[in-house]
C-alpha cells in the first residue's frame, strides 16, 4: 500500500520524535542559550548539565545502534571526508552571536512559537530564508570559495570521526574506546553535582531528548534502505529544515516532506501542547523597531552561520556529536564564543568584555 511507502512514513516519524522533544523542552525549559547564560552569569549549571546529558545519551545510544546495524551515521554529512574548518569556526561564531541577539536558537524559536511568540515567527522566517540563500541561493557564491573550497580532505585518515582519527593514530580500531571515554567524561561531569543528582525532571528530560534524537538515525537509515528514492540520513537540525518547511508551506513541487520537516512540525506541536496544558499561551510581539531589527539580524546570522557550520546547537551539538564528528566540539566551542561575545555586547556594551575573566551578573533580555 502507498501509505506504507517509507517516504510517507518518514515525515510522520519526524513528527512523533519532534512532539516528544517539543513537549519536554517547553514543559521543562530546555534551552541552550538559557543554559549557557545561567551557567556564566548566575553560577547555575542545571540547564547546561541537562543539555550535556542529552548529548551524551544521544552519543551512547547512537553508537549502540550503529554497532547493531540499525543506524548508518557513516552516510551522514557529519562524517564526510571533507571537513570545512573555516566554516565550523566562522559559522559557529556567527550562529552564537545571532543566538545571543535573539535570545534563543532556531530550536528555541520553534518552542517559543508554540507559546504564541510572534517574535519567534519572524526569527524562524529569517533563519529559513537565510539558510536557503546560503545553501542553494546567491550567498552560496560566497560560501563555496570561503568554506567548501577550503575544506580539509580527511579521506586518508578515515573521515572526520573522532573514532577514525584516533584509530588512525594508534593503528587499530578504537572507535568504541573513544565513544566510551567521551561518554564517561561527560557523565562524570554531569553527575558529580550532588544537587543535580536529585533533579529527576531535568535528568528525565535530557535522557528523553537524547533518545528522541537517536531515533532519527534509525528512522532515516531504515527509510534509505527501503525507499526507491534517495533519503538523507539525519537525526535533527533546526536551520535548513526550517527553510524546507517554509518551502513545503508555500510551494507544491510533488516532493514529500522529509524527516527534518516532520521534526520541525512535531516540535511545534509538542510545544503547543505543553503550553496549552500549562495555560501558558500568550501573544508576544517586538516592543519596537530596534528590537525587531535585532531579531532580524540575529536570525540572519543564525541562518547563514548554521549552514556554513553544517548545523546548530542541536544539529551539531547533539546530532553531530552523537556520530563522534570532529566538527561537533569545534562548532560548539565556536557557538559558545559567539554567544558570549553577543551577550557581552548586549549586557556590557562591549564584545571585548567576553574575554574578561569577570563579567556582569545581569541576565540578558529576551
Amino acid at each position: 500500500m502507498d501509505w506504507l511507502d517509507p517516504l510517507y512514513v518518514l515525515p510522520f516519524a519526524g513528527i512523533a520524535a519532534g512532539a516528544v522533544i517539543g513537549f519536554l523542552a517547553r514543559r521543562n525549559h530546555f534551552c541552550t542559550l538559557s543554559a549557557l547564560e545561567r551557567h556564566w552569569y548566575a553560577g547555575d549549571s542545571t540547564g547546561l548539565r541537562t543539555w550535556v546529558l542529552a548529548a551524551m545519551t544521544a552519543l551512547l545510544t547512537t553508537q549502540v545502534l550503529v554497532h547493531l546495524g540499525l543506524a548508518d551515521t557513516a552516510s551522514s554529512f557529519y562524517l564526510s571526508s571533507s571537513f570545512p574548518l573555516t566554516g565550523a569556526i566562522a559559522g559557529g561564531v556567527m550562529f552564537g552571536f545571532g543566538m545571543a541577539l535573539v535570545g534563543t536558537c532556531g530550536f528555541g524559536a520553534v518552542i517559543r512559537l508554540g507559546g504564541g511568540s510572534l517574535r519567534a515567527l519572524v526569527v524562524l522566517t529569517v533563519i529559513g530564508l537565510a539558510a536557503l540563500a546560503t545553501q542553494r541561493g546567491i550567498l552560496g557564491v560566497v560560501r563555496v570559495p570561503l568554506v567548501d573550497d577550503m575544506a580539509l580532505d580527511l579521506s586518508s585518515v578515515g573521515g572526520q570521526s573522532m573514532g577514525s582519527l584516533a584509530s588512525y593514530m594508534v593503528g587499530a580500531d578504537i572507535t568504541w574506546l573513544v565513544a566510551l571515554a567521551v561518554c564517561a567524561a561527560g557523565f562524570i561531569w554531569i553527575f558529580r553535582s550532588r544537587t543535580y543528582r536529585s533533579e529527576w525532571t531535568h535528568i528525565g528530560t535530557g535522557v528523553a531528548i537524547g533518545l528522541a534524537i537517536s531515533f532519527g538515525w534509525v528512522a532515516t537509515t531504515w527509510a534509505s534502505k527501503s525507499a526507491l528514492d534517495p533519503v538523507q540520513i539525519e537525526a535533527g537540525s533546526f536551520v535548513v529544515p526550517v527553510g524546507d518547511t517554509i518551502l513545503q508551506l508555500i510551494t507544491y513541487t510533488g516532493v514529500l516532506p522529509d524527516y527534518g520537516v516532520g521534526l520541525i512540525v512535531g516540535v511545534l506541536f509538542g510545544a503547543v501542547t505543553a503550553a496549552v496544558l500549562k495555560k501558558d499561551i500568550r501573544w508576544e510581539a517586538c516592543d519596537d523597531a530596534r528590537e525587531l531589527g535585532r531579531h532580524i539580524l540575529g536570525g540572519t546570522l543564525m541562518g547563514i552561520g548554521g549552514v556554513v557550520a553544517m548545523g546548530c546547537t542541536i544539529g551539531q551539538g547533539i546530532s553531530g556529536f552523537s556520530t563522534l564528528a570532529i566538527s561537533a566540539p569545534i562548532v560548539l566551542l565556536s557557538i559558545g564564543l559567539g554567544a558570549r561575545m553577543g551577550l557581552s555586547w548586549l549586557l556590557e556594551g562591549s564584545i571585548l568584555a567576553a574575554f574578561q575573566l569577570n563579567s556582569g551578573s545581569t541576565s540578558a533580555a529576551e
